[in-house]
């Protein structure tokens, strides 16, 4: 009997649309064993997890790769200088936008259309995957229930990390390689479908609910960026008090140089009348002096 991480890489291996159905077939199937409940437990994937998943399974070759310059990436940035860091950064976000870019032609290949919010949860996962090994192992293991992200700067919470993929086995697990769908021979009848009704309601019901994890995505994001806008206003904000009293201060202490400049040269003045008065009395002296040594010779 195959084990629940084994089914997993079943499962998440399948077309978004057919992983619920497939999961709990399977999971009718193993009814009386202590799997059943595990695999019914399974959680269908969101959209760009899915997305992640495939392209691990389709191109795992070139998420090694990936996963293989991040690692050397975060050894080598370890020694570099921020105008080299702000290259690596760079460097990175392209490699990222593209694999992102691939990604989304693999899903259409799938029937899946990926939106912008969807691909930009893509690009922060593969980020993630590149800026932390955990992360990456989780991306590896194509079983990713949820999108990954990180700020790039501290590894993501281990409890989130343990959220994100299927079952607890799936860091340190690959995903068995899949191959793109080769298009079936012509259907030359039209074969009446009597559960039509049913297939498009339920297909109406799985765009909606994908419909709605992408607006709560994007809800989210929105969220999150306004959140940051109001800290940074209020930073900027108080970035200006403290010019406006650097200002102010300046203005004080110009005051006091040009009062002092003043004082200084009236000070001068000073010295000056008094140095020509010391002159003249130091010759006075110094006259008295050799009269009086004059007298005492005689």
């Amino acid at each position: 009997m195959p084990d629940l991480l084994e089914i997993a890489d079943e499962l998440y291996a399948l077309p978004l649309p057919e992983f619920t159905p497939a999961r709990d077939a399977r999971a009718k199937e193993l009814k009386g064993t202590p799997l059943a409940a595990q695999v019914k437990a399974l959680r269908k994937p969101s959209t760009a997890a899915w997305v992640v998943d495939l392209l691990v399974r389709r191109e795992a070759g070139q998420v090694d790769q990936v996963l293989s310059v991040g690692a050397a990436l975060r050894e080598a940035q370890q020694a570099m200088s921020a105008g080299e860091l702000r290259a690596l950064t760079k460097q990175r976000r392209q490699v990222t936008a593209a694999v992102t870019t691939q990604a989304r032609r693999i899903a259409a290949e799938e029937g899946v259309r990926v939106t912008e919010a969807v691909a930009e949860q893509v690009e922060a996962t593969l980020t993630a995957a590149m800026v932390d090994a955990e992360c990456g192992r989780a991306v590896r293991s194509g079983l990713l229930v949820s999108a990954l992200h990180t700020t790039g700067l501290d590894p993501m919470d281990g409890d989130d990390l343990a959220s994100a993929v299927a079952v607890p086995e799936a860091l340190g697990f690959s995903a068995t390689p899949r191959e793109a769908p080769r298009p079936g021979p012509p259907d030359l009848h039209v074969v009446p479908d009597p559960d039509r009704a049913a297939k498009a309601v339920a297909a109406a019901e799985e765009r909606l609910a994908q419909a709605t994890e992408e607006y709560d995505a994007a809800r989210a994001a929105h969220d999150e960026a306004g959140a940051e806008v109001e800290r940074l206003t209020a930073r900027a904000l108080q970035v200006q008090a403290e010019i406006d009293e650097l200002r102010r201060r300046l203005a004080d202490l110009e005051e006091q140089s040009d009062e002092l400049d003043e004082e200084v040269a009236e000070a001068e003045e000073v010295r000056d009348g008094t140095g020509a008065d010391l002159r003249t009395a130091t010759a006075e002296r110094d006259a008295a002096q050799a009269a009086l040594d004059r007298l005492g010779r005689r």
